[in-house]
This record gives structure tokens, sequence and C-alpha cells, in this order.
């Protein structure tokens, strides 16, 4: 079963409809919904990719739990941007099985249904609408059918108004609210983008090098952000800036080559040799 413990794994199609992961009494789980009967949230088990003969993931194995924020570190080649595509579908693997809770088989799922199911992605460049201001680009990533909508901004309900209220208080942007996207900062465009994805009320972001580019004003503030999100969402954040990983906290997952070189917090992996030999030490 690889590094991922027997209690983790995903039910087979056999007895996905009641189980309840070692209890006696059974678990009945409906179509489509997000079991985390073992608290694990993201199931990667003997996942291998390869392009043109290259192996860009080399039976990659790890476990992410409800409400954890992990980090993962690597040298570049190392398979992150790999693995993140095979979680959100974007990637199928050639071998491997990638559950999110114990019941939704990721590599079964198109790119629209792993997103409406509840996982999120931001990439390293931030995609907003810079000629609508923070808050229309809140409206506009909102989860809600737009089609039944009799304009682009009409007919917002008092709650919705309050939820995206809340989220700009929550990226620190609620006084740039009307301001258009494009004259904030560049730490104000991430932190929106990340809003949009909130909007979407994902359970599991994927947050591909949220600081590049910031201030160490910004990268504070960031980590301030992220650290209050975990717990009502799970996170899993790439990273090359040790300082930002070690103001996280938590759990650091150590990729090269495709595969976990190492796992534990930030100053076990800074202690491991072989970290230091393939990562740290360059």
């Amino acid at each position: 079963m690889s590094a991922v413990t027997e209690l983790a794994r995903p039910v087979d199609d056999n007895s996905r409809e009641n189980w309840d992961g070692g209890a006696n009494t059974g678990h009945p789980v409906r179509p489509g919904e997000l079991d985390l009967s073992h608290n694990v949230i993201l199931y990667l088990d003997d996942i291998s990719v390869s392009f043109d003969g290259f192996r860009a993931l080399n039976k990659l194995s790890l476990t992410i739990d409800a409400g954890e924020l992990r980090c993962i570190i690597g040298p570049n080649g190392a398979g992150k941007t790999t693995m993140m595509d095979v979680i959100t579908g974007k990637t199928r693997p050639d071998s491997g099985k990638a559950y999110f809770g114990q019941t939704l088989d990721l590599t079964r799922m198109t790119e629209p249904q792993i997103a409406h199911a509840g996982i999120g992605r931001k990439f390293q460049k931030p995609t907003i609408f810079e000629h609508h201001t923070a808050f229309e680009n809140l409206e506009l990533a909102m989860k809600a059918d737009k089609r039944v909508r009799r304009s682009l901004f009409a007919a917002l309900s008092d709650d919705e108004r309050d939820r995206i209220a809340g989220v700009l208080r929550r990226i620190r942007l609620d006084r740039e609210a009307d301001r258009l996207a494009g004259l904030l900062s560049h730490g104000q465009k991430q932190w929106l983008e990340i809003g949009m994805l909130l909007m979407q009320e994902p359970r599991l972001l994927l947050l591909d090098e949220p600081v590049a580019g910031m201030t160490d004003d910004e990268t504070e503030r960031t980590a301030e952000l992220f650290v209050s999100l975990a717990g009502s969402h799970s996170l899993m954040v790439v990273e090359h800036d040790m300082a930002f990983v070690e103001a996280l906290g938590g759990k650091v997952t150590v990729l090269c080559e495709g595969s976990v070189l190492a796992e534990g917090d930030l100053a076990t992996v800074q202690a491991d040799p072989r970290v230091i030999e393939v990562y740290l030490g360059r």
C-alpha cells in the first residue's frame, strides 16, 4: 500500500455505498458526496505520469487531511506542477489512484466536475478581470447559475452582497472594493484571485507559488491569510520561499524526481541530508 496507510484508503466500488471506515454501523454515501469520514480530503497512491519517456511522477503517494495546510517544496522538475495537474484533471495518470475524500475518483472526473466538487486552483500569475472592480470580480466568480440573471450585474441579494463583503474583508481588500482590479498592486491582485476562488466555496485550495513577486509586507499578510483559512479549508501550497513556508508552519512534503523524498516539519526536512543535497544545498 506504499506510504499511504490502510486507514486512508478509499473504498472500492463494491462497498462504496455503505462503508464507514471500519465502524460496525454503515456510513451511507450519496453519489457525488464528499466523504471525509476518515478526515482525509486528498489521497494519492502510486501515481505515475510520463511524457515522451520522461517520468514526471514516479509512484507518488501522499495524503492531506481535511483542514490541513500542507507545503510542497522541491527543485524545479520535481513534479509539483504535474501533481496539481493530476489532482485537477488536466493530466491523466498512467497508473495509480487519486481520490477526493473517500469516494470521488479524480481520475474518472473532468476538470469542470473536479472544480464543482470543491477543488480550486490558483496559478502563479493572477488571472483577474482588470477592467472590473474588486467587488465585481468576486461577483463574477460567485458559485451560481448566471444564465438566469437578467443582466451581468443585476439583482444581487442582500446575502450575496454580505458574502462578497465578507470575502473582501478576509482578503484585506474591503477598502479597495470599488477600485479597478487592474490598478491594484501585484500582491492585491493575488489576494483578489484567492478571493475569487473562495467565492467558489472550495474544500481544497491548490496554490502555486502564491507569494512570488510580493513585497515582504504582502508576503507576511498572505501567510496570515492562509493560516486563517486552514481548518475551514484544506490548502496545498507549492512554494520556494522558505521564510514563507516557515511562517505557515505545519507539515512540509519534499518532492524530488516525481516522488516524495521527505516529510515532516520544516526544521526536520531542512536537516535531512538528502534534501540538502538535491534542493536546499543549491
